[in-house]
């Protein structure tokens, strides 16, 4: 899994680069199990991360964005958090992130199981 950072009205210090690739990070194994036996070796998926301050006047409120999109096969994870606190909004973006790679698995798992099934049906007959 490769992870593309970029921040905008921030600066990107290694102390932010670390966190973030710690917390993004730890949702490749859930992506890993996505891999099938051909693509062993391979990337399978790159997590672009965009740290954003939306203004620079304001102190209070929501002024910490962070973008996340996912490259999976056959589909496209996004998730957008804010919040006032950059640390807090990386670590909700984890978490959407991982609630739709779960869906995303699943919807994989199931077509496989409804095409196992017809096979049954179709033997059976």
């Amino acid at each position: 899994m490769k992870i593309i950072i970029k921040a905008k009205n921030i600066d990107l210090t290694d102390d932010i680069k670390n966190y973030v690739e710690e917390k993004i990070g730890s949702i490749k194994k859930f992506i890993d199990v996505l891999k099938r036996e051909d693509e062993i070796g391979k990337t399978l998926a790159e997590v672009f991360v965009e740290l954003e301050k939306e203004t620079m006047h304001h102190r209070k409120g929501d002024i910490f964005l962070v973008k996340t999109r996912i490259y999976l096969p056959g589909r496209e994870i996004i998730s957008e958090t804010r919040s006032d606190d950059l640390r807090k909004s990386i670590v909700e973006a984890k978490d959407e992130l991982q609630l739709e790679i779960d869906k995303y698995k699943a919807k994989n798992i199931d077509e496989v199981r409804r095409q196992q099934q017809k096979l049954k049906n179709e033997i059976i007959k």
